[in-house]
């Protein structure tokens, strides 16, 4: 007997197609709402873990946990603004808090950068030459690690394994670990940030080497090309636009790396952030957050720019018309 909710005109063959589309699809929705139930038992279980870890006053906080951003605020709003540039306060009372101008960095006597700027400029310096370093080491060594390149096993295995290897740890981690070696400042920040490089953008590098057009390398390859020869003018000319674009969006990255690293002696603003929020400088506070926010924002429009300049318009159309 025929399912009553099937079309009328059906074949046999379409019918039982139908019911097994219908069946899968019932299946589907079973599992998603198993999965949706174990997630919402295993989230009970960690906030009622939290609740006993907190000796129960999780749940009674929830109410509060925006109190410290409510009460966290500077006495007048253009506190932030005096901060930001090494102003003076009208609010100076001889205590820190208050005292913008003593942390300006001089070049001439009466011409200096803001303290906050100084340290931002640390930041982005360390994020580009991370970049740098680590775009640099990943370009040489992702040739290595791609299958269409390297016939030996070895080679392709050890190079693989030492980028995974880079990039399994966090850079905050290898930097806390670099300070305890190359003490607190910029130049562990940078090797952190480098080593992670390596390791993230050396398999991205290799990805696309291993979907580069294959028929430049046999040309030059049938006519006594060397694989130094190969790369260079066959894989190269190639993958560069790719390999820039990922270097671009991969210094957005260690810009946050590398402030996130300040919190735990990197230097730069990332230090500086951590203690204003730590002895409740609110107007400083903000102030970072601003700048940190605007300097996200023009890196990542101008690298946006310079990647459509580099790899055109095309692929960001096909992006747009998929939406």
């Amino acid at each position: 007997m025929a399912d009553i909710s099937e079309p009328a005109g059906l074949s046999p063959a379409s019918a039982t197609l139908l019911r097994h589309y219908r069946a899968q699809v019932m299946t589907r929705r079973v599992y998603s709402i198993l999965i949706g139930l174990g997630v919402l038992v295993a989230l009970a279980l960690a906030m009622n873990y939290a609740n006993a870890a907190n000796s129960g006053k999780f749940f009674d906080r929830l109410p509060y946990m925006f109190d410290f951003i409510k009460n966290f605020v500077p006495r007048d709003p253009l506190e932030i603004f005096r901060a930001m540039f090494d102003l003076p306060s009208p609010y100076f009372d001889g205590s820190a808090k208050y005292d913008y101008t003593s942390a300006r960095v001089y070049i001439t006597d009466s011409l200096y950068i803001p303290n906050f700027i100084y340290q931002l400029i640390i930041t982005v310096n360390i994020a580009i030459v991370s970049t740098i370093i680590g775009g640099g080491i990943a370009f040489c060594l992702c040739f290595f690690a791609a299958t269409n390149l390297v016939g030996a096993g070895a080679v392709r295995w050890f190079m693989r394994r030492t980028m995974e290897v880079l990039r399994a740890f966090p850079e905050i981690v290898i930097a806390g670990l670099l300070t305890a070696v190359l003490s607190i400042g910029p130049i562990a920040a940078v090797v952190a940030v480098s080593l992670h490089t390596i390791g993230a953008l050396g398999k991205l590098f290799f990805e696309v080497v291993e979907n580069a057009d294959m028929k430049p390398d046999e040309g030059l390859k049938s006519v006594g090309a060397t694989w130094l020869e190969r790369v260079r003018y066959a894989i190269v000319p190639q993958v560069m636009p790719n390999f820039v674009s990922y270097g671009l969006l991969r210094l957005e990255v260690n810009v946050r790396a590398s402030t996130i690293i300040g919190a735990v002696g990197g230097g730069g603003i990332g230090e500086v952030f951590r203690l204003s929020i730590g002895r409740d400088y609110a107007a400083q506070t903000y102030a970072i957050i601003i700048m940190l926010l605007v300097t996200i924002i023009v890196i990542d429009q101008f690298s946006g720019w310079l990647r459509r300049r580099l790899v055109g318009n095309q692929g960001f159309n096909i992006a747009k018309e998929s939406v």
